[in-house]
């Protein structure tokens, strides 16, 4: 299956990238290690995210050096030697060769070589480039490389003179996704709207949680999304109130509902979608009477995403909508702005409207410049997730009420216009979820 990434624009991040690092500077971007789940037995491996945005390359145990003027190469990757004898074990490697062919590297060594060939290019640079503390191991290898090159001073050695933190420079250029990078997202988001659908049909047959979880794995697998983006959630019944409830082994019961938030990677880029349903396949009128109220603040945190608005202005507007649904349905009494002044919601509505995505599913970028908020600009990609949680024993609000969670999320990207909603493809109205369990 062809990559929707193009190598040529792995490349040009490279390039816009180091037309931001200073002069007589070097970047060094580790690719993510290998972790093990228990005894000899590791997890399955996912490159980290820096890492996968500048090169595409999968395998650990690799190194990517950006040496802006470097004359014999500006983009440098050291990773795995063939090894016909650890492919039959472990499957094929890229190899430096391959690397340069494939990835479209200016150069590439092999990593056992990297302890004589990486200390070189440092030496004469005056700025590093480095993630700090994501890997304290590979923290400490690149520490003793300067740590030998000052040793060196007196023989004409110039080690470098400041380490700087690369996510900064880093993260903004991914906090604007290209044309296919928004495919590929999109193509995230289809998938895992296709595989809600599903979980929704399954619900009416009754069984546990992992019975939905299941369904969402069976289809992001049949469509070739090896992965999913993070732990799925199915929480039926008051299991919904809980924001990160993973257990996903509880039955599903009739006349309560079900909330799942689950999507899949492709190409390491995230879909996150959130729907709430009844496992009978109809809303009581206190399940229907909380829903429409999350609906209708998702609609105006939607409507609220287009450019010129700042980071905040979505979750203002979802915010005042779900505050005076509360005092609409008589769990808040007073008036909306009381209510929110004084954050009487909280209880039941105790987190963000929405996070950037891409290929982090709580994606990197600044949400303020300086002290204000940023303003949204076409590229951008966000989630947005309004929810409603009344907790199975709150008895400051009517019984009727208690143990109903529900949270709507969708993916959304800022257009020139307005913005689009990628994971369309799911229902969201109680009409429409309704008929689409009923069929």
């Amino acid at each position: 299956m062809p990559s929707i990434i193009p190598v040529k624009e792995f490349a040009e991040r490279r390039r816009k990238l180091m037309e931001r690092m200073a002069p007589d500077s070097i970047a060094i971007i580790p690719a993510a290690p290998e972790r093990v789940r228990n005894r000899d037995v590791l997890h399955p491996f996912r490159q980290d995210s820096d890492f996968q945005y500048l090169t595409g390359f999968g395998e650990p145990e690799a190194v990517l050096a950006l040496i802006p003027g470097r004359e014999h190469g500006e983009s440098v990757l050291f990773c795995k030697e063939r090894n016909p004898e650890k492919e039959l074990w472990d499957g094929f490697l890229v190899g430096p060769e391959g690397a340069i062919e494939r990835y479209g590297l200016d150069d590439a060594f092999p990593i056992s070589d990297i302890d004589d060939i990486l200390p070189g290019m440092i030496e004469g640079r005056s700025r590093v480039y480095y993630p700090l503390g994501k890997d304290q191991g590979f923290d400490t290898r690149v520490m003793d490389w300067v740590k030998v090159l000052r040793s060196k001073v007196k023989s004409g050695a110039h080690p470098p003179g400041e380490f700087v933190s690369l996510e900064h420079l880093l993260h903004d250029l991914r906090l604007y996704k290209s044309s296919c990078e928004i495919k590929a997202m999109a193509k995230a988001g289809q998938i895992s709207a296709e595989a809600h659908c599903r979980a929704m049909k399954r619900a009416r047959k009754g069984g546990y949680e992992y019975n939905l979880e299941a369904e969402l794995i069976h289809t992001f697998m049949d469509h070739g999304a090896r992965s999913t983006a993070y732990p799925s959630i199915v929480g039926g019944g008051a299991n919904g109130c809980i924001l990160h409830y993973i257990e996903n082994i509880a039955p599903l019961k009739d006349g309560e509902l079900v909330l799942i938030d689950a999507g899949c990677e492709v190409e390491c880029y995230a879909s996150d979608i959130t729907r709430t349903f009844p496992v009978s396949g109809k809303f009581s009128p206190e399940q229907r009477a909380v829903y429409d109220v999350v609906l209708e603040a998702q609609y105006a945190a939607i409507d609220a995403v287009r450019p010129g608005n700042h980071w905040n202005h979505p979750h203002e507007a979802a915010l005042r909508v779900l505050t005076g649904g509360l005092i609409d349905l008589g769990i808040l009494s007073g008036t909306v702005d009381d209510a929110i002044a004084s954050e009487a919601f909280k209880p039941f509505f105790m987190h963000r409207t929405g996070h950037w995505l891409g290929l982090d599913v709580h994606d990197v970028g600044d949400y303020k410049v300086g002290d204000a908020w940023r303003l949204l600009e076409p590229g951008m990609a966000l989630t947005v997730e309004p929810g409603l949680y009344i907790a199975p024993d709150n008895t400051d609000v009517d019984e009727k009420w208690r143990g109903i969670g529900i949270r709507i999320e969708d993916d959304v990207v800022v257009t020139k216009e307005g913005c689009r909603v990628l994971t369309d493809g799911v229902p969201k109205t109680v009409e429409d979820i309704e008929a689409l369990m009923a069929d």
